[in-house]
């Protein structure tokens, strides 16, 4: 592999990695702030997002265990996003 693909490989990697860390230290951020656990809207975001990187590295690697791993854990981040805005709809529909 020629040395600019090695970077852009890892720089998709870093990234993926970087969202995985920004879901759990905003979260942590919003709990202090909060004086409780709270899971916000942005750490599903966080983890879709740092799932999408990590899924691409992991295509671009040829790696199958990472692919299922990655491509697994964006099904459930999608699914409780969609629970989410399901739930703040039925609250803001008047009627």
């Amino acid at each position: 592999m020629e040395t600019s693909s090695q970077w852009w490989l890892l720089a998709i990697g870093f990234m993926g990695q970087g969202f995985f860390f920004m879901r759990f230290f905003w979260q942590w951020i919003v709990s202090e702030r909060e004086k409780k656990s709270v899971i916000p809207l942005s750490f599903w975001y966080f983890s879709l997002l740092g799932s999408f990187f990590l899924l691409t590295y992991a295509i671009l690697r040829r790696d199958i265990v990472f692919i299922v791993g990655q491509s697994t854990g964006s099904i459930i981040y999608i699914r409780n996003l969609y629970l989410i805005h399901r739930e703040k709809r039925r609250f803001h529909t008047p009627g």
